[in-house]
């Protein structure tokens, strides 16, 4: 007697059976490596760019493109070879009845999932080493969860681009070789760390690692902080003789005797504020709101190109 095969059409079916599938990948063929790479990529940012994080201007925004740089290099690493690996599976399956919006919303809840953990063992290893957090919240009165939320929105959002990546690159060769040219287009237009013409500053807002550093910033409450830079800097020719004398030396010595130093920095500070790193709900909101439009903007192009995956003649 001829065995009848049993195709599941359900969307919300194809979406438990995919998922179940990732989850056993994740345990089965290594997937899960991802969480201790995120714990030693975390340790290695703390231990070099940690130490004046949330302290003062110049290691607030150090750190905080840092962590922004942990975000995408997790997002990425997550799923940038995760849907070319199996395209012909995928191929196969779509003409056999696979729906792709449940394929990627598998891949969506699945990856999610891990961009949780990521975030959440970046903090607890930046706690273990004694990192100094954000004092106050902004968003749910929570400071680690404000926090938390916008890891896991950058780090997500860098994990879609690369789902988007995979979806439409032919081998995974070619996913990993686009991968550091996105990486560095991360890395250059993130906003405030680095100077750019004025032509490109707009691209800055294509970028998830714009809005992370600008939401880490406002919630480390940037512009309150000291800066520390003009008075290390003018420290260091403290030594330096004109006429004989040395004027500089002899003024810190009457700023220090006077503990004028601290109302210095205050000042320096005050001077090199940032009005897009202001400690303002509405400047997180409008973060996480740029993030999870660009989140969807890549799952939406995912969802097309793979729906056009049968004309594939590769």
């Amino acid at each position: 007697m001829r065995r009848r095969r049993v195709r599941h059409t359900g969307r919300l079916l194809q979406t438990i059976i995919y998922l179940g599938k990732l989850f056993r990948m994740f345990l089965f063929q290594s997937d899960w490596k991802v969480l201790p790479m995120a714990a030693i990529i975390a340790g290695l940012v703390a231990f070099c760019v940690g130490q004046n994080l949330f302290k003062t201007m110049e290691g607030t925004l150090m750190g905080a493109f840092a962590i922004s740089c942990i975000c995408v290099w997790n997002g990425f690493f997550n799923s940038i070879q995760v849907i070319c690996r199996e395209r012909a599976i995928v191929k196969r399956d779509h003409r056999s009845g696979l729906h792709i919006t449940s394929y990627i919303l598998a891949h969506m809840i699945y990856q999610a999932v891990l961009c949780i953990a990521q975030s959440a063992i970046t903090i607890f290893v930046f706690m273990s080493m004694r990192i100094m957090m954000p004092s106050k919240s902004l968003i749910t009165g929570f400071p680690l969860v404000d926090f938390m939320i916008t890891i896991f929105l950058v780090t997500y959002c860098a994990d879609m681009l690369a789902l988007l990546i995979s979806s439409c690159a032919k081998t995974t060769t070619t996913a990993m070789t686009i991968m550091p040219f996105m990486l560095i287009v991360q890395l250059l237009f993130s906003g405030n760390f680095f100077t750019l013409p004025d032509m490109a500053k707009p691209l800055t807002n294509l970028t998830a690692t714009k809005w992370g550093l600008t939401a880490l910033c406002a919630q480390g409450d940037y512009n309150s902080l000291p800066m520390v830079s003009v008075w290390n800097n003018a420290l260091k020719m403290q030594n330096v003789e004109i006429n004989g004398e040395k004027p500089l030396q002899d003024a810190f010595v009457y700023l220090e005797k006077n503990d004028y130093r601290d109302e210095i920095l205050k000042k320096t500070a005050e001077q090199n504020q940032n009005p897009e790193f202001a400690f303002d709900d509405d400047v997180v909101y409008k973060c996480w709101a740029w993030l999870i439009a660009w989140t969807m903007v890549y799952v939406l192009a995912a969802v097309i190109l793979l729906e056009f995956i049968d004309k594939d003649k590769r």
